[in-house]
C-alpha cells in the first residue's frame, strides 16, 4: 500500500512539472512577438555638422516609438518640435532618448534651436 502512495505522488509531481514547463513555454511563445515589436520601435537620429541625419524619418502610425538622438558634433544642440511637444538639449558628443506617440499619420517637423538654419528635419508618420 505504501508503494502505491509513493508511485501516485511521483506521478502527480511529474504531471505538475510538465504543466509548469508547458506554461513557461507558452508564456515565452507569447512574449517573443512583444520583444520583436519593441525592437522595431527604436529609431536613430544623428546630429552631424549641425544637421539631422536622416532629415526625414518615417515611423509607423499608432505606435509609441523610442527616438535616440546621437549628437556627433562637439557643440550642444537642442532637439525641438512644437508638433511633438518635445524640447531637449543634447550635449556635444552625447546621446539622449525621447519617447513619442502613438501618433496619427502626418508630418511632424523638428529642428535644432542652436543651429536652426541648418538643423531641420521631419518625422513622417504613416
Amino acid at each position: 500500500m505504501r508503494l502505491q502512495s509513493v508511485m501516485r505522488m511521483v506521478t502527480i509531481h511529474n504531471i505538475e512539472s510538465e504543466s509548469v514547463t508547458m506554461k513557461t513555454f507558452l508564456f515565452l511563445c507569447l512574449c517573443l512577438p512583444l520583444a520583436l515589436f519593441a525592437a522595431e520601435s527604436d529609431y536613430l537620429l544623428v546630429i552631424q555638422d549641425h544637421r539631422f541625419q536622416p532629415a526625414e524619418l518615417t515611423v509607423p502610425a499608432g505606435k509609441k516609438i523610442k527616438l535616440t538622438i546621437d549628437n556627433r558634433d562637439a557643440t550642444p544642440e537642442e532637439f525641438e518640435s512644437h508638433a511633438l511637444n518635445r524640447e531637449k538639449v543634447v550635449a556635444g558628443k552625447s546621446t539622449i532618448t525621447i519617447f513619442v506617440g502613438p501618433l496619427s499619420p502626418g508630418r511632424y517637423p523638428f529642428f535644432g534651436e542652436f543651429n536652426e538654419r541648418t538643423a531641420q528635419g521631419v518625422l513622417i508618420v504613416k
